[in-house]
């Protein structure tokens, strides 16, 4: 006899319009009130908060409400001599938030307001003897951490900065023989790992080495009934997995595998009517993280209101043209 299906149920009132404004006011306000608990207590990862709401902005086309100069001084002002940045002002740098600042000052055009040099010294030098890269000084390794060093070279346009083959070869030890990724070799398969070395992948022109075909398959099975999609078997459905699975199967050319029409409405069945964001699943608080997500994987199904992401990095396609990055994708 097998288990039962872990899934949630789409209340019958639940949205299923896109509340773009109100989504809008939402981040806006979320970066207003600065004295709020939440906002303090979410101090320890700032300048990621910051990338996913600004990047929920432009998305919405609203990125003019935000105070770009005040923006790129915070950014700016976690820049440590290292190169690296902080969470936020006298946190330890860390290659989750360099790559926030850069994605942040990108969205901006205000790379020139860092030390960029410094930045490419701290991400190469975290590379280590097998491939791998650091998070940071104390030196726990992660497939996430290979992603972060070569997006945030990318945009640099620094890749030669750090010694490729070996980067290449430590995230391939990593695939599984379902064909998805875990954070180190012999780890399970996760949808955010997957997304982080299908990503690594793209960045460095390597996808011909994923098997499209077994991934494909894999990550099309973590579509649930409700349509929600999870991060591997036996999770409840989550918003933010709209992104890491849906943005892994376009870039291997699979996303027609899913049921797009059940999964646009799992995350319209997420957003909160009275205050605008998006939750994990329907009823829970929104946040920031989950709003950016929500709508990143609306703008991957295709929707029309909102400006087209890049499944790579996460940022507005316009933007990534304005600096003529282009990364190649497997067709399907």
């Amino acid at each position: 006899m097998s288990a039962p299906v872990k899934d949630v149920t789409i209340p019958e009132d639940a949205p299923s319009d896109l509340l773009l404004n109100k989504h809008a006011d939402f981040i806006a306000l979320y970066g207003a009130k600065k004295d709020d608990y939440e906002y303090c207590m979410t101090e320890y990862l700032r300048l990621s908060g910051m990338y996913w709401g600004l990047t929920t902005m432009d998305l919405l086309g609203q990125l003019e409400r935000m105070d770009r100069q005040q923006v790129v001084e915070f950014v700016a002002a976690c820049q440590h001599d290292c190169g690296g940045f902080g969470a936020s002002v006298g946190h330890d740098p860390h290659l989750l938030y360099a790559l926030s600042a850069v994605q942040i000052l990108t969205l901006y055009d205000a790379l020139d307001a860092v030390n960029v040099d410094k930045l490419v010294e701290f991400v190469s030098n975290l590379q280590q003897p097998d491939g791998s890269f650091f998070g940071d000084k104390w030196g726990e390794v992660d497939t996430r951490f290979s992603f972060c060093a070569v997006a945030c070279l990318k945009l640099l346009d620094k890749l030669s900065a750090i010694d490729l083959e070996k980067a290449t070869n430590f995230v391939l030890s990593c695939m599984n023989f379902d064909g998805g990724f875990g954070c180190r070799p012999g780890s399970e398969s996760h949808s955010g790992q997957i997304y982080c070395c299908v990503g690594f992948l793209a960045v460095t022109g390597q996808l011909h080495h994923v098997n499209a075909d077994l991934l494909g398959w894999w990550l099309c099975e973590r579509q649930l009934p409700s349509g929600g999609l999870n991060g591997r078997p036996e999770k409840l459905p989550d918003v933010c997995y709209s992104w890491w699975v849906l943005a892994s199967l376009k870039m291997i050319g699979r996303l027609h595998w899913i049921d797009k029409d059940k999964l646009r409405m799992f995350i319209l069945a997420c957003q909160d009517e009275e205050t605008g964001g998006f939750s994990d699943r329907p009823g829970d608080m929104v946040d920031p993280f989950h709003t950016l997500f929500g709508i990143a994987g609306l703008s991957l199904l295709g929707a029309t209101e909102v400006k087209t992401v890049n499944p790579v990095l996460c940022m507005p396609e316009d933007t990534l043209r304005r600096i003529n990055l282009h990364i190649e994708l497997l067709s399907s």
